[in-house]
């Protein structure tokens, strides 16, 4: 492995010199993992961020030697994140929006064993295009309850096959293949960006819209309930009061009508 302090040819010398004029001039450094990454998705993910981000690959000395060389101070913080198949993107788009970006980008992949899935993966009920046979002790062996339905395997019942933040086992990677389930996603992963307008680090940043969308609607909906509960009054919550008055009236009229008619009956008996 090359040290930090061995002289570099006149091409690594160059392209340190590339890189921190890059560091130094864009508003959004963003590093980002390529492990697994198929040099066809590289290349299109990379078409499809002309014009918004510019993608370097450097190695682990290269950009070390560089962030050194921006000599800004925020910067050097960068290192501690620095590893081995990283790309670096150079953006004027802000960090989260460019970690987006990434996301959008991903595409569905098959499980491999020992991979991390970021979530829960469930195996739902259904049929399948298994035949009996050595299937039916594959898809029991990860938990799955199976029947036979047209000459097919169905799933009667099913079942979390992998936990978030833990490996993926061999046969629970076989079954989800033969499923033609694709769990994981393959793309770049944002690992740490840096914002020059804040002069800030951020870790953390891999950005899911989607989750991230419908978070947001769940805190809208637990927000607007609280305001209700405890009446508060605004344009979000006035038509829930009216339509709760409108029916408080309807049934306080029925009450009404109701005691009017048996005071009548008893009038008239």
């Amino acid at each position: 492995m090359e040290k930090l302090n061995t002289p570099m040819l006149e091409e690594k010398k160059k392209l340190v010199s590339l890189l921190a004029h890059k560091m130094k001039t864009s508003q959004t450094i963003l590093i980002a993992s390529t492990k697994n990454l198929p040099s066809s998705q590289f290349q299109s993910i990379k078409k499809n961020l002309r014009g918004k981000a510019e993608i370097k690959i450097a190695k682990k000395s290269v950009v070390l030697r560089a962030i050194s060389a921006t000599e800004k101070g925020t910067l050097q913080n960068l290192k501690k994140h620095i590893g081995s198949d990283i790309a670096l993107f150079f953006s004027n788009l802000d960090a989260f929006e460019l970690s987006g970006l990434l996301t959008e980008n991903e595409t569905p992949a098959k499980a491999k064993p020992g991979d991390i899935p970021l979530e829960n993966i469930s195996i739902e009920p259904g049929p399948t295009d298994l035949p009996p046979g050595p299937a039916i002790s594959e898809l029991s062996g990860v938990g799955l309850k199976v029947i036979v339905e047209g000459g097919k395997l169905a799933i009667r019942q099913g079942a979390v096959v992998a936990k978030k933040g833990e490996p993926i086992k061999e046969n629970v990677a076989s079954v989800l293949g033969k499923l033609n389930i694709l769990p994981m996603k393959v793309g770049f992963a944002p690992i740490v960006a840096y914002d020059s307008v804040s002069d800030k680090i951020y870790v953390g940043i891999k950005i899911d819209k989607t989750a991230a969308l419908e978070e947001l609607k769940a805190s809208i909906a637990k927000a607007l309930n609280f305001t209700i509960k405890i009446g508060i009054i605004n344009e979000k919550t006035i038509s829930y009061f009216i339509s709760k008055a409108g029916l408080e009236e309807k049934a306080l009229n029925n009450l009404i009508s109701k005691k009017q008619d048996n005071q009548s009956n008893k009038e008239e008996a």
